[in-house]
């Protein structure tokens, strides 16, 4: 199986090289890694292509001419990953957030599923203890309580940016109708395979919070996501499912 993992940056130099290390450290012979990098000021950009000529033929550095964005930079990557054959895409942060090791795992589980999500909201996931109070009640109320219950979503973590898709999931949504470039893309490509009835599975994963650099996660892009919801829900109503088999297993466990 040809893996290929989409990673976009902004500033995260500090953490790239011990990334890419852990990535290729992990059983996967076939893995390949595709930086999408938003001409970072730190030289985010320039590290990656020393690193993919360190890694020749396994590494791949898309440079943009400025931020444009979370979700066009996933949509950059995925284009590109099912362009080089593909059969299975993982996208997660670059700042350790989402921790590699769980990647096998992932992996192991498309065998059953069709959509594979690092979760913090099932049972066994945790979040950094560091995190306060009001950021967990936020974290918790936005999956738990906002998207769920406007989009009608069962996956429990909406907004979890760690996912692996075997490429029938990316060749079947429309990514020109997806308008989200902030971190409610997550929400956006949650809803389409759910409404696409893709067989999804949540397994749990520890949320460390970044180790390195610092969040960009802005008032700016909550605001975005919060009414982005809305826009989703009417933006994509009448997609229906695909036409499922009746061996396949539910959508969602």
């Amino acid at each position: 199986m040809h893996i290929t993992v989409v990673i976009p940056t902004y500033n995260e130099a500090d953490n790239l090289p011990e990334l890419v290390e852990a990535l290729f450290a992990l059983p996967l012979p076939s893995l390949h890694v595709i930086v999408v990098d938003d001409n970072s000021p730190d030289g985010t950009g320039e590290l990656a292509q020393r690193l993919a000529a360190q890694h020749h033929g396994h590494m791949t550095v898309i440079r943009r001419p400025g931020k444009l964005g979370l979700g066009s930079a996933y949509k950059e990557g995925f284009r590109q990953a099912l362009a080089h054959d593909a059969d299975a895409v993982v996208q997660m942060d670059a700042d350790f957030s989402h921790s590699p090791h769980y990647i096998p795992e992932m992996i192991r589980h498309l065998e059953d599923y069709d959509v594979v999500v690092g979760s913090r909201y099932v049972p066994g996931g945790r979040l950094d203890e560091r995190w306060s109070w009001w950021r967990h009640f936020l974290s918790w109320w936005a999956n738990q309580v906002y998207v769920r219950t406007i989009l009608g979503l069962r996956v429990r973590d909406a907004t979890a940016g760690f996912k692996a898709f075997r490429r029938e999931v990316l060749e079947a949504i429309d990514f020109s109708r997806v308008v989200s470039n902030g971190y409610v893309f997550q929400v956006e490509v949650a809803y389409l395979c759910e409404r696409l009835g893709f067989r999804i599975l949540e397994i749990p994963i520890y949320f460390e919070d970044r180790r390195i650099g610092r969040s960009k996660m802005s008032m700016s892009v909550k605001l975005e996501a919060a009414l982005r919801v809305w826009q989703i829900r009417w933006r994509h109503r009448h997609v229906t499912p695909l036409v499922v088999q009746p061996d396949q297993k539910p959508a969602l466990e």
